[in-house]
């Protein structure tokens, strides 16, 4: 995980100021594949096997959720933001570290993996894992690519949360 961690650019002052954010963009070009590998790792075979679709968070969770859905031929799920998806659909409001938003999905069955790229403080997480529920899945599993580990160890309900890179 070292080799892919040094892939992620730190940008200071983004999107505000005081802010460092992380961006996969030169993991994504350079060692997709890896990443995919790494995220695929976090779960057992027998965990796997009880997984129907991966559910993945706008936008880069899209990225890596479907390619790992791909990968184990699993159905994908979109957790989007409000007014992205035709309707009918489920939605939920929560809080961002920057204000508010409303994700949005469409109603389904069977269990998820939840994926997204960067768990910083839960909230985006926390939210679309309601959301999954209450569009009528069940959560089986969390997983994110990076773990910025500003709020310790992560779980939504009994689930802690599988990261493949933790700072």
């Amino acid at each position: 995980m070292t080799e892919l961690k040094r892939l992620i650019a730190e940008v200071p002052d983004f999107p505000r100021p005081g802010i460092l954010f992380r961006d996969i963009s030169p993991l994504l070009r350079d060692h997709f594949e890896a990443a995919v590998q790494a995220l695929d790792a976090l779960l057992t075979p027998a965990e796997w096997s009880g997984i129907d679709a991966l559910a993945g968070i706008e936008s880069r969770g899209f990225i890596l959720g479907a390619a790992l859905a791909a990968r184990r031929r699993k159905g994908f799920v979109l957790v989007r933001k409000q007014g992205k998806l035709p309707p009918p659909v489920v939605d939920i409001a929560y809080a961002l570290e920057y204000g508010t938003g409303v994700l949005e999905m469409q109603r389904g069955h069977g269990s998820l993996l939840l994926i997204d790229d960067v768990l910083a403080t839960g909230g985006t997480m926390t939210a679309s894992a309601g959301l999954c529920v209450r569009a009528g899945y069940q959560v089986v599993a969390l997983a994110a690519l990076i773990d910025l580990n500003l709020i310790g160890t992560y779980t939504w309900r009994h689930l802690k949360l599988r990261a493949a890179i933790t700072y």
